[in-house]
């Protein structure tokens, strides 16, 4: 039988490692079918389509784009200036509480409160447009 002394320190240091991978991997996973549900806030205010602006920018192509980059479509200052990439994390943290994330946007949308929501809906916009 083989034992080892692992010092306290580094088993706490290996389970946070864990929680972390965890939360992670739960902020990138997602079902692109609930989050079609989960995209129904949106409808009114986005399209998935390319090139069809409404209220808000097309959706289309959002994951890896930069922040107030699709042509057409008048950004408010804020949004301008905040210089982002729509990364899943990016996106996670401003879905979540968009004032909050970029304080003077004029996104009037109080936010999508339940992560899983927001991993649904992130993962609907990261799957192919149909």
């Amino acid at each position: 039988m083989n034992i080892r002394f692992v010092p306290a320190g580094l088993k706490l240091l290996g389970v946070a490692s864990l929680a972390l991978a965890g939360a992670a991997s739960a902020q990138t996973a997602g079902d692109p079918l609930k989050g079609k549900a989960v995209y129904n806030r949106c409808v009114a205010c986005h399209d998935m389509k390319p090139g069809v602006n409404k209220i808000g920018p097309s959706l289309n192509g959002i994951v890896g784009r930069k922040s107030a980059t699709v042509p057409g479509f008048n950004y408010s200052p804020a949004m301008k200036k905040a210089g982002l990439t729509w990364d899943p994390a990016t996106l996670d943290a401003f879905l979540e509480k968009p004032m909050k994330q970029i304080p003077g946007n004029r996104m009037a949308f109080v936010g999508v409160p339940k992560p899983e929501d927001r991993a649904n809906l992130i993962a609907y916009m990261k799957a192919p447009t149909k």
